[in-house]
């Protein structure tokens, strides 16, 4: 049985910045992985012969700076590549919407379809990118805590309050306002066009269970900018050589300060003595002593799957169970043999950023009410990226690598099952590019399709929601992941979260790993002295 200070239950991309900072704290630490594989979501994988996909998550565009800058992420190998377009939108019937990195080209490309509305758009991103950047401030506040209810600081409250005074009144009047406002809303204040309006408004539906009318979307949408963004849309976010580099040079920042990763090594207990966590046991029966626990997984996999419940308070169980974590999403992985040629597409170029297909906020809205009432969107909206447009290693050469997020496609299906109805979503999604795309079939060399039920069983998602829990106003800052332990720890000693379903929330942020490693390290400087 050997000793650890930590051991890190996943090696995600959350799991490794957090034994990444512990490491670099002089910790020992030992994470340890499932999957044969690091990267858990942010992951990597050649499924076919040559072709290279991020087989889940497919965009960094959040990952914090900050966390890069420390463990020194270039170094070991990380690259961002820009997003450009920053998105395309095509039509069945008209001329698709690019908008590019470049502001004057962008408002030249909106004109074309509503010169009012090119007119406004760079006060629109300007003010979304302020109020963004003020809900990364309060992203970085240290939220109270029933687990420790002396130990807020009033201080770091006063001091987000001048930074929200320096918002200025009409700026601060809006982060109010907007935050709890329905996307549509929003953007009906702002735009004419349905097809800018629903591109602009595709991000807030993301991994959620309600369609853009819903009150709360437009968090939803500020969350997925605070990264590298123009306000309203991602601007960097694919890596080159595939997501799988993040977390492969997070790993590689996490073992050259010393830290342990093993692959193959599932954890079926976290082992509880005196109310404390202790060790973990692994499925083949290994049993790991450590000084602390930390558990990269979702929150509903930890407490219900992994701990003894008589250990829980049944008030806090039950908050657990009511957690919303309701999968909407599946991801479709294509291996192509050419690129597609969408309906007066001008160039390949226009493939290098986000394809939106989802060209109405009423289309967006009626996928979303297919999934509320227990069925797969016969007509869903789509993320797509093709990332061997600006990184061809990523395919042989003159093939391409298409990766697709479909939504809405509910985890519980009222009428079927999943496995039963696998194939039948991939050729609704096939079909539905080559609606906008005539000859898109014909491209395809191969293809894997990952409904909910697939991202629960293989990548321990439980409901197959990538966000570990629904990104929504009663599910963030002090209520995530339940009310009153929103700083990483739990209710049992020594045994702590650092998963997206913990504050700020899912995405490719690093974040809640960033956070975690500093409450962790708080706590183990207090336990020595």
């Amino acid at each position: 049985m050997s000793n650890y200070d930590a051991i890190i239950i996943g090696a995600g991309h959350n799991g490794l910045t957090t034994a990444a900072y512990l490491a670099k704290a002089g910790k020992k630490v030992l994470v340890l992985e499932r999957r044969v594989a690091i990267g858990g979501s942010a992951a990597t994988e050649e499924i076919f012969p040559g072709f290279k996909f991020a087989t889940v998550a497919h965009l960094a565009s959040g990952f914090a700076g900050e966390v890069s800058a420390d463990l020194d992420l270039k170094k070991h190998g990380l690259e961002l590549l820009p997003i450009d377009p920053l998105l395309f939108a095509p039509q069945l019937n008209g001329a698709p919407l690019a908008i590019w990195h470049d502001a004057a080209k962008a408002v030249e490309a909106i004109s074309r379809h509503s010169k009012s509305d090119a007119s406004k758009y760079p006060a629109f991103c300007a003010r979304l990118k302020t109020i963004a950047g003020f809900l990364r401030t309060i992203y970085g506040l240290a939220l109270p805590d029933k687990a420790n209810p002396g130990e807020f600081n009033p201080m770091e409250l006063l001091k987000v309050g001048l930074k929200f005074h320096g918002l200025g009144d009409k700026e601060g009047y809006e982060f109010l306002r907007i935050l709890p406002m329905s996307i549509a809303d929003l953007l009906h204040e702002w735009f004419e066009n349905d097809l800018l309006k629903a591109s602009l408004a595709a991000s807030s539906m993301l991994g959620s269970f309600v369609g853009p009318r819903q009150q709360g979307t437009a968090f939803n949408l500020l969350h997925h900018q605070i990264g590298a963004s123009n306000g309203a849309l991602r601007s960097a976010g694919l890596v080159r050589g595939g997501i799988g580099n993040l977390t492969a040079a997070l790993a590689r920042a996490a073992e050259q300060q010393g830290a342990v990763i093993r692959t193959g090594a599932e954890v079926a207990q976290v082992v509880t003595k005196q109310s404390a966590a202790s060790a973990v046991v692994l499925a083949n029966g290994e049993e790991i002593a450590a000084g602390c626990v930390i558990s990269s997984a979702d929150v509903k996999r930890t407490f219900l799957k992994l701990v003894e419940p008589t250990y829980l308070d049944p008030h806090f169980l039950l908050q657990v169970q009511n957690i919303r974590a309701r999968g909407t999403v599946a991801k479709i992985n294509l291996a192509l043999d050419a690129l597609p040629k969408f309906k007066q597409q001008e160039s390949p170029s226009q493939l290098g950023g986000i394809v939106y297909i989802g060209p109405t906020l009423d289309y967006l809205e009626r996928a979303a009410d297919d999934a509320k009432y227990g069925r797969y969107s016969k007509q869903p909206f789509m993320e797509i990226t093709m990332p061997s447009v600006s990184d061809p290693s990523l395919a042989p050469a003159g093939k391409h690598v298409m990766s697709v997020w479909m939504q809405s496609a509910p985890y519980h299906l009222r009428e079927s099952n999943w496995n039963d109805q696998r194939d039948a979503l991939g050729d609704t999604v096939v079909n539905l590019i080559d609606d906008y795309a005539p000859g898109f079939k014909n491209s395809i060399l191969h293809r894997q399709v990952l409904t909910p039920l697939d991202l629960e069983q293989t990548y321990n998602l439980t409901g197959g929601h990538p966000d570990h829990a629904e990104m929504a106003l009663d599910q963030i800052f002090f209520m995530r992941p339940v009310p009153g332990w929103s700083r990483y720890r739990t209710p049992i000693d020594h045994l702590y979260l650092c998963g997206s379903g913990t504050h700020p929330g899912g995405g490719v942020t690093g974040l809640p790993g960033y956070y975690a490693a500093k409450h962790v390290l708080k706590d183990l400087k207090q336990k020595k002295s």
